[in-house]
């Protein structure tokens, strides 16, 4: 009889575990990590087709371009994809060992003709010449709320941070044309299949993506 209840009470340890787990996987197995590896040696951008997410151009506001959802698999992938000189899936095994895993996902933003570059100097006039007119500040980023939902659970990241994104002329004057958006989460926080990223900007309207996490690893 105790045999028989030692029996059930693991039964129902590992149900709670798989009911409570990740449809990705994490923690990465030793195997897994192996996989990553090999995957981002062969330098296919095609595997990332399920993690990112583009969207079309507003009429009008800023133009949310993409949401990237990389997970712990993704990320490796990506990592070894970047090596290009002595690196072995033996060493990829040990740098992966201790890490906390997690998710990052990332927010691309675009200026359009009807939020750009340039914004009313508060102090001019209100004419729309060139001389009431400032470059619109490097961190506009911070004025994008982006929300992540776990199901119906609203997630907070342990790590987020905005950078402007520039395009530099021949002469070397460099121009703001948007900016990156970073937000990184533990991987043990995402207990559902599916995951919703809403980017909530200052003008135009907001947009929500979702990520089938049945399709990710």
């Amino acid at each position: 009889m105790r045999h028989l209840f030692r029996v059930f009470a693991r039964f129902l340890v590992v149900l709670c575990v798989a009911l409570t787990a990740s449809a990705f996987e994490n923690p990465l197995s030793d195997e897994a990590v192996r996989e990553a590896y090999f995957l981002g040696q062969r330098h296919d951008a095609s595997f990332l087709t399920n993690y990112i997410k583009f969207l079309p151009l507003p009429k009008t506001g800023p133009h949310i371009s993409s949401v990237t959802f990389l997970t712990p698999f993704a990320q490796l992938t990506q990592s070894s994809s970047n090596y290009v000189g002595n690196y072995s899936a033996q060493q990829a095994l040990l740098d992966h060992r201790g890490q906390n895993e997690s998710v990052k996902i990332t927010v691309e933003i675009y200026l359009t003709n009807s939020y750009g570059a340039l914004i009313p100097n508060p102090s001019g006039s209100g004419s729309r010449s060139s001389q009431s007119l400032l470059p619109r500040p490097p961190d506009f980023w911070k004025d994008f709320r982006v929300q992540v939902f776990d199901g119906d659970k609203i997630l907070s990241p342990t790590d987020s941070k905005g950078r402007p994104l520039r395009r530099c002329g021949r002469t070397g004057s460099c121009s703001t044309i948007g900016a990156t958006l970073d937000l990184e989460f533990p991987a043990n926080t995402f207990t559902s299949d599916f995951v919703t990223v809403q980017v909530i900007p200052p003008e135009g309207d907001p947009v929500s993506v979702d990520f089938d996490l049945t399709r990710l690893r």
